[in-house]
C-alpha cells in the first residue's frame, strides 16, 4: 500500500511543473509538427519543452558501444558544463521549459556543480532528471541526491553478476552500482521524500540478455520505483555485430533477404525530437538531438548569442527543412528510433 501510495503522489507532483504558459507552448510545438508533415516548418515563437545538458563529456568506464568510453580524452578536451551558462539557459527558458535532462554522453557525477544545477531548476518549477552509471552513489552523494530535488534518477545496471556486467560496463563495479541505489533507496525512506523516482535500466546485448528474468528478480527485491529494459543503440550495425541479442524484441535491427541489418525504425521524413527538445553539449553548442554525438550539426553556441537565436537560426532551419526532405541522408538518423 505504501508503495502505491507513494506512486500516487508522485504522479500528482508533477503539476506542479505544468503552467499555462507551458501547456500552451507545448501544444503550438505539437501543432507546428503537425503542419511539418506538409513541408511546413517554422517554429514560430515555440521553445522546446525539454532540453538536454551534458554535464560532463567524460567518464569514469569505457563501454565499447560509447563514444565517450571507448576513448580516454574527449577530443576537444575533458570538460564539464559551466554553471553561469548554466544558469543563462535555464533563466532564458524557464517560461516555457518542462523538463532538463542533466546528461547527455559523460557521468553526469564528474560535474561537481550537479547538485546545484539540479536545485537551481528545481527552484524555477522545472522537472529534473539524470542518468549515471551508479559508480559514485556513496552514502554522501546519496543523500545529496535527494536532498536536491532531483525528480528521476535512472541507473545502468546490465547483468546480474560481475562476470556479465563488466562485458559491458568495463572498469565499473555490480556490487557499488546496487549499494548505491540501495542508499538512494534509504534516504528518500529517512527523509521522507518521494523523489527521485528511482529507475534501474538495463541494456540488453547478446552477452546478458539470458539474465533477463535475473534482472527483474533483482529489481524486485530492491524494491526500485521502475525497471526498464532498453534496446541497444549499436554502431556497426550492418554487417551484424556480436552484441545484438538473440531475442529479436530486445533489438533495434532486423536482418533483410540480402543478410544485411537495419533498424526496424520505418524512418520517415519528420522527426519529433527536432520539434520537442534539443541538447547543449559541454562547449555550449547547441545541437538538433541525442544522436548528434560529435557535435556535427551544431546550430550555433551559447557563448556567443541567445538559445533562442540558435534554436531558430538558418542552421537550424536548413537541418529540419533537410530532414523533411529526406531524413536518411545523415547516418545519425538512420540509427534513430524516433518515430
Amino acid at each position: 500500500m505504501h508503495t502505491f501510495l507513494h506512486k500516487i503522489q508522485f504522479f500528482f507532483s508533477l503539476f506542479r511543473y505544468l503552467t499555462l504558459r507551458r501547456i500552451a507552448n507545448l501544444l503550438l510545438l505539437a501543432l507546428s509538427y503537425i503542419r511539418s508533415h506538409t513541408g511546413l516548418h517554422k517554429l514560430g515563437n515555440c521553445s522546446p519543452y525539454y532540453i538536454s545538458i551534458e554535464t560532463a563529456n567524460f567518464c569514469n568506464l569505457h563501454c565499447p558501444e560509447c563514444p565517450v568510453g571507448i576513448r580516454e580524452t574527449p577530443k576537444s578536451g575533458r570538460a564539464t558544463f559551466d554553471f553561469q551558462l548554466y544558469k543563462k539557459t535555464i533563466d532564458e527558458l524557464k517560461l516555457t521549459l518542462i523538463h532538463v535532462i542533466l546528461y547527455f554522453q559523460g557521468e553526469p557525477f564528474l560535474n561537481k556543480q550537479l547538485y546545484a544545477m539540479i536545485k537551481y531548476a528545481n527552484n524555477a518549477r522545472i522537472y529534473t532528471s539524470t542518468s549515471t552509471n551508479g559508480q559514485f552513489l556513496n552514502n554522501n552523494n546519496a543523500k545529496e541526491i535527494v536532498l536536491s530535488g532531483l525528480n528521476k534518477l535512472i541507473v545502468s545496471v546490465d547483468g546480474t553478476t560481475q562476470e556479465v556486467y563488466e562485458t559491458y560496463r568495463v572498469g565499473g563495479n555490480l556490487d557499488r552500482a546496487i549499494e548505491g541505489i540501495k542508499r538512494v533507496l534509504e534516504w528518500k525512506k529517512e527523509l521522507k521524500s518521494i523523489t527521485p523516482l528511482v529507475e534501474m535500466q538495463f541494456i540488453v546485448f547478446k552477452t546478458n540478455e539470458h539474465q533477463i528474468n535475473e534482472m527483474k528478480q533483482l529489481a524486485k527485491s530492491l524494491k526500485v520505483d521502475r525497471m526498464t529494459f532498453k534496446t541497444a543503440q549499436i554502431y556497426n550495425f550492418e554487417n551484424g555485430n556480436v552484441l545484438m541479442p538473440a531475442n529479436k524484441r530486445y533489438s533495434r535491427y532486423r536482418q533483410d533477404k540480402t543478410g544485411k541489418y537495419h533498424i526496424k525504425s520505418t524512418l520517415p521524413n519528420h522527426c519529433w525530437r527536432l520539434w520537442s527538445g534539443s541538447v547543449i553539449d559541454t562547449n555550449g553548442a547547441v545541437l538538433p538531438c541525442c544522436f548528434d554525438k560529435n557535435s556535427e550539426f551544431s546550430f550555433g553556441n551559447m557563448g556567443d548569442s541567445s538559445f533562442s537565436t540558435n534554436w531558430h537560426s538558418k542552421k537550424a532551419s536548413d537541418f529540419r527543412s533537410g530532414i523533411l526532405l529526406n531524413r536518411k541522408q545523415h547516418e545519425m538518423c538512420r540509427n534513430c528510433t524516433s518515430k
